[in-house]
């Protein structure tokens, strides 16, 4: 008779491989960019890319009110935070709420600027749910022709 707390060694390989698939998911998006996302996946969705003269920081955020965001630039963080507030109706006596996945409340969202982000040259735009922020790149750090006399 097997005691109650053994289990096949299939279990614990199992059990191995969901852990190593969570921890991929975590770790995966640290790996593919220079240009990191500090927080974990949250309230706003974050894309981020370059082009030869910017980092392109896109936040999809819909339902917000401009005057509520802030985006600072500190020590080669660039930090968004604001807040959402609820779209649903107050709660009332004998309504139940089943489901509720729109997030509502503060959020604080943390991006890693690469070495070559000029933190005096940034504009952030919002319009139709999106937060597009252009961090320029700075000049000293793009590739440039020397004459050779």
């Amino acid at each position: 008779m097997l005691h109650a707390s053994f289990r096949p060694a299939a279990d614990v390989f199992g059990e191995l491989n969901r852990l190593q698939s969570v921890l991929d998911q975590v770790f995966r998006p640290l790996e593919r960019s220079s240009i990191r996302a500090l927080a974990g996946s949250g309230f706003p969705v974050i894309n981020v890319g370059a082009t030869p003269d910017a980092i392109e920081i896109m936040a999809l955020a819909p339902g917000l009110d401009p005057g509520t965001l802030q985006v600072t630039a500190d020590r080669g963080l660039l930090i968004v935070a604001g807040e959402r507030k609820g779209a649903l109706p107050e709660r009332r006596e004998g309504v139940s709420v089943y489901a509720q996945e729109r997030f509502a409340g503060s959020f604080r969202r943390v991006v890693s600027l690469p070495e070559d982000a000029d933190p005096g040259r940034i504009d952030a735009r919002y319009r139709d749910g999106i937060l597009r922020i252009t961090v320029a790149k700075r000049e000293s750090s793009k590739p440039r022709r020397i004459d050779v006399q």
